[in-house]
């Protein structure tokens, strides 16, 4: 373990990089940095992340300038109805030259990816999917390959348009660290996006302002970050009321998953603000991205027209901070 000085300055200088990667990624994405900012949290985390909004609002550029903006190997897969496993995960390949099969690897063997409209794609490539995304492996025929490290799944998908579209199951949901919901940029950033962008569609003109040595190091830290034993239990209160028997709007609450999702997330969101320690804010700032896919509304709650949000909202004012 370094020294306590030491370590400051590790984890200052961590945060000093991942400030350089958020200020370059804004150089051509305007008015989403709450959303790069938890991306950026997600990947400290080893976490994967899910993003829903409406089309045209900038989900798919920020994952692709976030990658680069990074120094990460980076894959698109644009999901589709028609997608079959083997076009994410990869396939043997017959050579009649030698006589032999080889492993042809696909699109999930880079270090950060974007899984476009993911719920387009049909159950069979969900679940190849959840392999990877839980096991950071993959399996082709009776080989089983791990996938780079860092491995990262950035997901889209679209909350208005259901044609087509396969839910994803409450276990795939489960292994999303997060799921940001973003809306609309404020009149002043959408202004800005006219007059930088108003000559066509924005260029990735990045350059690359950390390595993936970087990164990782950046990661490392991660267990370093300190967590009171008060923080620890204001993690736990916030869980466990959401399994209290008498809030009847919710039929599932969230799991001991969460719990960790929700502590580790929290380091990150410390880590990039250079910070050796873990705040009940940290916590309480990301509790809502952390929980809003895992709990599950009562059909009456649905009916009546109630959010996840909303109870969230009431859940974190009822839970008192230490």
């Amino acid at each position: 373990m370094p020294s306590d000085r030491k370590l400051d300055a590790e984890i200052e200088a961590a945060g000093a990089l991942l400030t350089r990667i958020e200020r370059e990624v804004a150089s051509v994405l305007v008015g989403q940095q709450p959303l790069v900012r938890r991306l950026l949290v997600a990947l400290l985390a080893d976490g994967h992340a899910l993003i829903e909004g409406v089309p045209g609002i900038g989900k798919s550029l920020a994952v692709a300038a976030l990658a680069r903006a990074s120094g990460l190997a980076f894959k698109r897969v644009q999901f589709t109805p028609d997608l079959l496993p083997a076009d994410v995960i990869g396939t043997q390949v017959f050579r009649p030259g030698s006589g032999e099969f080889t492993i042809r690897r696909g699109p999930l063997f880079a270090e950060l990816v974007l899984a476009d409209e993911i719920n387009r794609a049909p159950p069979k490539v969900q679940s190849a999917l959840l392999e990877a995304m839980q096991e950071r492996q993959v399996t082709i025929g009776e080989q089983t390959l791990p996938l780079p490290s860092p491995f990262v799944v950035f997901a889209t998908q679209n909350p208005i348009e259901h044609d087509g579209t396969y839910p994803l199951p409450e276990a795939e949901l489960d292994r999303f660290l997060f799921k940001l919901q973003i809306g609309y940029p404020a009149r002043a950033d959408e202004e800005e996006i006219l007059r930088r962008h108003g000559r066509g569609t924005p260029r990735h003109e990045l350059a690359a302002v950390a390595t993936r040595e970087e990164l990782l190091h950046a990661r490392s830290l991660l267990d370093s970050i300190h967590a009171e034993p008060a923080i620890h239990d204001y993690v736990l209160r916030l869980i466990v009321a959401t399994r209290d028997p008498s809030r009847r709007e919710l039929r599932l609450g969230a799991s001991p998953r969460a719990a960790l999702a929700l502590l580790v997330a929290a380091k990150g969101l410390a880590l990039l603000r250079g910070r050796a320690y873990v705040t009940p804010s940290d916590v309480k700032e990301l509790a809502p991205d952390v929980l809003r896919h895992r709990l599950l509304l009562s059909f009456e709650a649905e009916a009546a027209g109630q959010t996840v949000d909303a109870l969230l909202a009431e859940l974190l004012r009822s839970v008192a901070a230490p």
